[in-house]
C-alpha cells in the first residue's frame, strides 16, 4: 500500500503516540516511517541497558557538533535514538514532565496579545495523566489507567540514599514526587518501566496495535523529503533498507516527528526554511521560513566524579563477576540492581536563591561514569558521579544543512554554555554538589573528588575551564522548528503544530517547543504527540 490517511515520519517518542491515537481513536490508516531498527532487544528492554548502548550501538545515531569556538574548538557528540520508540527506547527512562510554568510560558509566547491558545498547564495535564499508568500515585496529577507504565525504581543503591541524605543536610527538602506540587528538593525519580522491563512509546502504544491493519510500520526507511504540490504536503519520499527511493502519499496530512535535529533537516531538504540557506545548497525555496533550524536548545550537563573509599556503588569497569551475579539474580528472581536504570536519585535546586524556582537538575549515578567525551585518566574504581544540568538555558544554537544530499549529516552548533548566564548557573550548581560530597553521610564514603581535579578547592577560573572541557548534551535537543505567535517572523509552526505557509504538514516532536521544559524531555515529547493527534481529530472534515 502506498497511500494512507496520515504519514508519520519518525517513530520516536512523539510519533508513536500520535500514530497510535490516530488509528485507535480516529480509525485512520497510518504509516510510520522509521529510519532506525526494531526496539525488541534484551539490552534495550532492561533498565541499565543504556550504559551498554551509549558508547556505540546501531540503535544510536551519533551526530557531531561543529567545532565550538567558545569551548576552545571542542567537538562533541549528540547521540539520538535510531530505533522504533526513539529516545524512549534508549534513554535512562526518567519520567519527568517539567513544571506548570513551562507550559504557561509556551501559551504566553504563542498567544501574543490574544487569549490562551491551548498550551497552558491545564491544557496539557490531561494528556500527561491520560497516558500514565503509575504504580504508586493516583490523584489530580497522576493516573493508573494509561498506556505508559511509570514506576518507582526497582532497586536503590546505597550511594543514592547517601546522596539524598547529604543534599538534605544542605537544607534541601525531601521530595516524594518531582512531578507533584513542587519541583524543588532531592528524592527518587520515577521511571518508564515496570518489573525490570522498559515501557517505551513503542511498547506502550505500537505493540498493542500489532494486529491492526490500519497501522503499518516500515523500519530502516530514511525519509529524504516531503513531497509538496501547490503548497500542500501530499506525501514523503524515502530510501528503504535496499537503497531504493520510494514515494508514499498521504490523503490528509504528513506529520514530522523525527526529532529536533532531523526534522529541521527534512524541512529544509523539502524547500521549507531560510531562503538564502536553501538557495546556497541549490534547493528551490518553496516556503521561506527563516526560523527552521534556529532556536536550537539543549540542556547542558557537566559531571562531578568522586572515588569511593570502599566497594560502594554498582561496579567498576571490567568487574564481570559482579555483573554476572546481578544478571543471575534478575533472571531467577526479577530483582536486584538490574531492575534499576542506574540513575535512581536526583535533585532540583537553586544554589543562589534557594526559595525561587530551581535552576539546576542533578542526576546521581553510583559509578565512575565515563562516556565518549570523558577523559581516560580517571582511575577505574568504585565511585559516584553527579551530573549537574542547567534546566532553563538561555544559550541558543543552529541546525543547518551540510549539503543538499539527504545522506549528509546536518551541521550542528548547540552553543552549550555560550550565554554567560548559563555558565554562571552551571558553576553555582557545580559548587553546590561538590559541597554535597562534604556532607554526612556521603563524606564518610568518599576518598577524593577527581572531577574537577581540585575538588572543593577549585578556583572560579579552574571551574570555568572544567565546565568548558566537559560540558555536553543531556540528550534533550529542542526548539528548532518552534511554534510562535502570528507576528513572530521566526515562528515555524502555529499553535496547532501546523507548518506555516503550507497545508497538510505538522511537526509534533521537541523541535516544536518555543522554550525547553525544566527537566527530562521524553514525557513532554509524548504529550506533544498526543496533543497533535487531538488537534487533528478535533478538526477532521
Amino acid at each position: 500500500m502506498q497511500k494512507f490517511d496520515y504519514i508519520v515520519v519518525g517513530g520516536g517518542s512523539s510519533g508513536c503516540v500520535a500514530a497510535a491515537k490516530l488509528v485507535s481513536e480516529g480509525g485512520a490508516s497510518v504509516l510510520i516511517l522509521e529510519a532506525g531498527h526494531s526496539n525488541k532487544h534484551p539490552l534495550l528492554d532492561m533498565p541499565p541497558g543504556i550504559f551498554k548502548m551509549i558508547n556505540g550501538s546501531k540503535f544510536m545515531r551519533y551526530h557531531k557538533t561543529n567545532p565550538q569556538a567558545h569551548l576552545g574548538g571542542r567537538v562533541h557528540d549528540i547521540p539520538q535514538g535510531h530505533v522504533l520508540g526513539g529516545g524512549s527506547s534508549v534513554n535512562a527512562q526518567v519520567y519527568m514532565r517539567g513544571r506548570p510554568d513551562d507550559y504557561n510560558e509556551w501559551d504566553d509566547i504563542l498567544a501574543g496579545n490574544a487569549d490562551k491558545v491551548g498550551w497552558h498547564w491545564e491544557d496539557v495535564l490531561p494528556h500527561f495523566r491520560g497516558m500514565e499508568n503509575n504504580n504508586r500515585l493516583n490523584n489530580d496529577l497522576h493516573n493508573t489507567d494509561g498506556e505508559m507504565l511509570v514506576s518507582d525504581p526497582g532497586h536503590v543503591n546505597e550511594f543514592s540514599r547517601w546522596f539524598m541524605q547529604a543534599v538534605q543536610a544542605k537544607g534541601e527538602p525531601y521530595n516524594t514526587d518531582f512531578n507533584g506540587s513542587q519541583q524543588r528538593g532531592v528524592g527518587l525519580y520515577q521511571f518508564m518501566n515496570r518489573h525490570g522491563k522498559r515501557s517505551s512509546s513503542a511498547y506502550a502504544f505500537i505493540t498493542p496495535l500489532a494486529n491492526n491493519s490500519k497501522l503499518e510500520v516500515r523500519l530502516q526507511c530514511e525519509a529524504t523529503r516531503v513531497l509538496l504540490e501547490d503548497g500542500r504536503a501530499i506525501g514523503v519520499e524515502y530510501r528503504n533498507a535496499s537503497g531504493e527511493l520510494v514515494s508514499v502519499f498521504a490523503e490528509k496530512e504528513v506529520i514530522l516527528s523525527a526529532g529536533a535535529i532531523i526534522t529541521p533537516k527534512l524541512l529544509m531538504l523539502s524547500g521549507i526554511g531560510p531562503a538564502d540557506h536553501l538557495v546556497s545548497h541549490g534547493i528551490e525555496c518553496q516556503v521561506n521560513l527563516p526560523g527552521v533550524g534556529q532556536n536550537f536548545i539543549d540542556h547542558p550537563e557537566v559531571p562531578i566524579t568522586a572515588l569511593a573509599n570502599g566497594p560502594y556503588g554498582y561496579f567498576k569497569q571490567g568487574e564481570g563477576w559482579r555483573m554476572l551475579k546481578n544478571g543471575l539474580q534478575f533472571k531467577l528472581f526479577g530483582s536486584g540492581p538490574i531492575t534499576s536504570a542506574g540513575v535512581e536519585a536526583g535533585a532540583f535546586v537553586n544554589p543562589l536563591k534557594p526559595a525561587e524556582l530551581p535552576t539546576i537538575q542533578a542526576f546521581c549515578v553510583p559509578i565512575v561514569y565515563l562516556d565518549r567525551d570523558t577523559v581516560n585518566e580517571i582511575p577505574n574504581d568504585y565511585g559516584l558521579t553527579i551530573t549537574t544540568v542547567v534546566i532553563k538555558p538561555k544559550s541558543r544554537g543552529t541546525v543547518e544543512l551540510a549539503s543538499a544530499d539527504p545522506a549528509a549529516m546536518p551541521l550542528l552548533s548547540p552553543n552549550l554554555l555560550k550565554d554567560e548566564a548559563d555558565m554562571q548557573a552551571m558553576m553555582a550548581g557545580q559548587r553546590f554538589f561538590i559541597d554535597a560530597f562534604e556532607q554526612t553521610p556521603l563524606r564518610r564514603r568518599i576518598k577524593q573528588v577527581v572531577l574537577p581535579k581540585q575538588g572543593k578547592a577549585v578556583t572560579d577560573e579552574a571551574l570555568r575551564e572544567h565546565c568548558k572541557r566537559f560540558v555536553k548534551t543531556n540528550y534533550h535537543p529542542a526548539g528548532t522548528a518552534k511554534m510562535g505567535a502570528d507576528n513572530d517572523p521566526m515562528a515555524v509552526l502555529d499553535s496547532q503544530l501546523r507548518v506555516r505557509g503550507c497545508t497538510g504538514l505538522r511537526v509534533c516532536d521537541m523541535s516544536a517547543v518555543p522554550n525547553i521544559n525544566a527537566g527530562n524531555t521524553n514525557a513532554p515529547a509524548m504529550m506533544l504527540g498526543s496533543r497533535c493527534a487531538q488537534f487533528i481529530l478535533e478538526n477532521r472534515d
